[in-house]
């Protein structure tokens, strides 16, 4: 929660918080008192749990105000509570804008201004998804589906850099994404395929053994057909590999 000037204004209390990120993702739609009780106590409610959640919407109101925010954006409805916010108030929103227009623009083969586009979206994300509120059982998988989107875009970026022929300066990158998220299969893929077309094919089938070991302690499974299949093209050396596609991490 930001002023105009990027001043955080967000609440410190952690159910104030977690109250402002319930009601701002669910932005539009009114949520009911059983709802936000059932989520801000997880689950084991005090008695005056009614009571304590009228309160903490007034405090929530008054801190929207004392922040520079229109408070009445936060209604009350029949039985619960809505949060209206003003067009782009929320990053995801333009995330969530960006990444379609990303997706147009590689369709029609722009792809430049495509990887444009995602860099623009990534850059607005400033850590892991609701990262303080992690705690909150509710908020928990509302946090899972926002890296999950996040994990989309970096995955369609990087492959429109390769299909841009930038697999040099994505290495790195990828590195650092498998670290991340170390049992991500495409993000293995994309480097293997990175790392051939940068003329390094013995590191490209070093990662398909780091994610075979992973998978294999980790889950007792092992890579998938794609990346399987990639493996062997790289074995193979098999010139297409060397082309701007991505054939070879297709299903």
């Amino acid at each position: 929660m930001e002023t105009d000037d990027g001043t955080s204004r967000t609440p410190q209390a952690l159910k104030l918080r977690a109250l402002l990120a319930l009601l701002c993702l669910n932005e539009g739609r009114p949520l009911s008192a059983p709802q936000l009780i059932e989520a801000l106590w997880s689950g084991a409610p005090p008695r005056t749990a009614s009571t304590a959640l009228q309160v903490y919407v007034s405090r929530l109101r008054k801190h929207l105000t004392d922040a520079g925010f229109d408070a009445s954006r936060l209604s009350t409805r029949p039985h619960g509570y809505m949060m209206e916010l003003a067009p782009r108030s929320l990053d995801l929103h333009d995330f969530e804008s960006l990444c379609r227009r990303a997706g147009e623009l590689r369709a029609a083969g722009r792809l430049e201004e495509a990887s444009q586009s995602l860099s623009q979206a990534l850059g607005l994300w400033a850590g892991p998804a609701l990262a303080d509120l992690r705690t909150v059982p509710a908020l928990q998988s509302l946090a899972h589906q926002l890296d999950e989107k996040r994990s989309a875009a970096l995955e369609e970026r990087a492959e429109t850099e390769l299909l841009l022929g930038r697999h040099k300066p994505l290495i790195g990158e990828l590195y650092g994404l498998i670290d991340e998220q170390p049992m991500r299969e495409t993000f293995y893929g994309l480097l293997m395929l990175a790392l051939y077309r940068n003329g390094r094919p013995a590191e490209a089938l070093m990662i398909y053994n780091r994610i075979r070991r992973v998978l294999i302690d980790e889950l007792g499974i092992e890579p998938g057909p794609r990346i399987r299949q990639l493996q062997q093209a790289v074995l193979a050396r098999d010139a297409g590999l060397e082309e701007r596609t991505l054939a070879h991490l297709a299903c």
